[in-house]
């Protein structure tokens, strides 16, 4: 069995056995939730966002993903813009960068770029940190917890408790993000149904409304209308009546139903008495009333 040379062969060295799958370590998994983007796996740079389930993506990231409809499983509920929320974050000022390009100083590879802006914790994966979704400011978990305040601790804006996001939770965390968010997206929905319900009945109103004015127009005319021929039949089944108005010279007639003989104004004598007959053609009045326009004969 080539046992020379005193080795003794052991149980796994003689029986294949299933190898257990390789495990990362927590602290490395911890920190690259934290440092990469939970879509392109590229390292965080501002501006970051993050979305109702509390995920990290760089914001170029999750707009590449909305036009083009990736695959991706970690950002299938992302839908529109109104699913994540730009952070707001506090850097740390004693964060100096990596300077060991050559390898001869040490590198800190867990400390953070943002802190709390209450508490000082580093924002690295080891708290707890949560952000608010009316407003994005990003505290510690603890800060939320100790410090119990009616407005935001960063920004000063209106607080409602239960808004609060925690990022990079557990499974647990993230199943309760999860079912809030569903129930968050189905009010909304039952909303715009009943709104859009109510604009339809204001709608029909409305239109219901016209038509009933123009029918009452509609039944106004037909009635006057039918007022004005029944007028007309009375009138031609009594005969003309007498009007109290003036009326034509040849339509006047007595109360017997006899013509009247028309009146003629130029045959009247007021009429002729304005000229001069025939007789007095060659009479000429005074020069102070004579007019020669006048001297033509009477008709």
């Amino acid at each position: 069995m080539g046992g020379d040379g005193g080795s003794i062969p052991g149980r796994q060295d003689l029986v294949k056995t299933k190898r257990k799958p390789e495990k990362a370590e927590r602290h490395v998994e911890r920190i690259a939730r934290w440092l990469h983007c939970a879509i392109t796996q590229e390292k965080l740079g501002p501006p970051i966002v993050s979305c109702e389930l509390g995920r990290l993506y760089n914001k170029e990231a999750v707009l590449e993903f909305l036009l083009d409809k990736g695959s991706c499983q970690s950002a299938q509920h992302l839908r529109s813009l109104k699913d994540f929320k730009e952070l707001k974050l506090t850097d740390n000022p004693a964060y100096r960068g990596p300077s060991n390009d050559k390898g001869d100083a040490y590198s800190d590879n867990q400390a953070s770029l943002y802190v709390c802006p209450v508490t000082g914790l580093e924002m690295s994966g080891r708290y707890r940190f949560c952000f608010l979704w009316t407003c994005g400011c990003v505290v510690s978990e603890k800060a939320i917890k100790e410090v119990k305040s009616d407005v935001c601790h960063k920004c000063g804006g209106p607080y409602i408790p239960g808004d609060e996001i925690v990022i990079n939770g557990t499974e647990s965390d993230i199943s309760l993000l999860r079912n809030k968010m569903l129930d968050k997206r189905a009010k909304a929905k039952a909303e715009k149904k009943a709104k859009k319900s109510q604009k339809r009945k204001l709608d029909e109103k409305v239109v219901d409304g016209v038509d009933e004015k123009s029918e009452s127009v509609e039944s106004k005319s037909l009635q006057a209308k039918f007022q004005k021929s029944s007028k007309k039949v009375e009138q031609h089944q009594q005969g003309p009546s007498v009007s109290k108005g003036p009326q034509p010279l040849a339509a006047k007639r007595d109360a017997q139903g006899e013509r009247k003989p028309e009146f003629d104004a130029k045959k009247s004598n007021v009429y002729k008495s304005l000229f001069l007959s025939k007789e007095d053609k060659d009479k000429k009045s005074p020069w102070v009333t004579y007019n020669p326009y006048y001297a033509m004969s009477a008709p």
